[in-house]
């Protein structure tokens, strides 16, 4: 058994891993699916004030008061960010990071640095409305909430900790034109602290993938 805090992508909640938790479950796994501030569906929190560091705190928060440890951090997208964060502020409670399609930055770096152009674009032309909060792409799912542009502006400060967490993964979904992920991909493959997969599939990689997810994930949880 093992411990999994599942952190979702920009835009989305903890709703948008409750198949899949739902299935780790039955697998005899605890998992957690922590919406980070601000993300709400029908959220009356501004997201004015929400920044990296608070979603940062919001998951280092839940390990706190759960009391966790031995926890595998697996995180989707934007919420590569928030993992690193997390393991360089707890680190002590981290067994094992896995990044699905998601940013991996280094100390100093931000959202805006890693995304490439097209969703630099994105993200001012869909916060032209407040300043605030970037309203969702098109077609996503109904409950996706605007992402508060300054958790994709603020650079992450990192002091190294986060590369003593035994084990990383980084998992790449290699079937969609649009990604900003293949240089962390040919760049982690060769790397020998990193295990690193391609699964020919689109961005969300575990609604698309479900099955070569868990089959890692099992694999991973049977090592700890």
């Amino acid at each position: 058994m093992a411990i999994f805090v599942l952190i979702p992508g920009g835009w989305h909640g903890g709703w948008a891993f409750a198949g899949f938790a739902a299935t780790l479950r039955r697998h005899g796994h605890d998992v957690y699916t922590p919406t980070l501030s601000g993300l709400d569906e029908g959220s009356r929190q501004s997201p004015g004030g929400i920044n990296l560091e608070t979603h940062i705190s919001d998951v280092q928060e839940l390990l706190t008061v759960e009391d966790l440890y031995e926890v595998v951090l697996c995180a989707h997208s934007y919420g590569g960010m928030v993992a690193t964060g997390v393991a360089d502020r707890a680190c002590e409670r981290i067994a094992a990071l896995v990044y699905l399609d998601a940013f991996v930055p280094e100390d100093g770096q931000s959202w805006w640095d890693l995304a490439g152009d097209g969703y630099r674009r994105l993200a001012l032309d869909r916060s032209r409305r407040d300043g605030i909060g970037v309203t969702p792409p098109d077609g996503l799912d109904r409950r996706c909430a605007p992402h508060p542009i300054a958790a994709f502006l603020q650079e992450i400060w990192l002091s190294g900790r986060e590369q003593s967490v035994p084990r990383r993964l980084f998992v790449y979904a290699s079937d969609w034109e649009a990604t900003p992920f293949t240089e962390q991909y040919e760049r982690f493959r060769d790397d020998p602290a990193w295990e690193v997969h391609s699964i020919a599939c689109g961005h969300d990689i575990v609604r698309h993938a479900p099955d070569e997810i868990l089959a890692i994930l099992q694999r991973l949880a049977a090592a700890l």
